[in-house]
Order: C-alpha cells, then structure tokens, then sequence
C-alpha cells in the first residue's frame, strides 16, 4: 500500500478522526483521493455529517414549553 491509497475501513477512521482532530496534510490527500474513487465511502462521510448535524441541533434545543 502507497502512503496515500487506504482501505475503506482506513477512511471511515479517517471520516471519524476528523470529527476530533485536524488531520495531517497526508490523511487529508488521502481521504480526497479515496472519496474520489470509491462508492460507498462518500454515503459514510455524509451519514457522519448528518449525525454530528443532528447531534448539534439537539445539543442546541430547547424546550419552550
């Protein structure tokens, strides 16, 4: 394996990680270039961002009754 080729279970890492950390320049390549290419990795990065959009809708409610 190259330094910026990585496996599907490696960017869905990376797509978690990202929530938490800044990635390095090279996880940011590489993540591109897999997005790029594979199906399924794009569906899992935009369930990732709707969860952390519903997380923070939530975190941000409040009831006005």
């Amino acid at each position: 394996m190259t330094l910026l080729t990585r496996t599907c279970k490696e960017v869905a890492a990376l797509l978690i990680a990202r929530e938490d950390r800044t990635l390095r320049l090279g996880e940011r390549l590489a993540l591109r270039i897999h997005l790029r290419i594979c199906e399924a990795c794009p569906r899992f990065e935009r369930q990732v961002l709707s969860m952390r959009n519903g997380i923070k809708q939530w975190r941000n409610y409040t009831n006005s009754d």
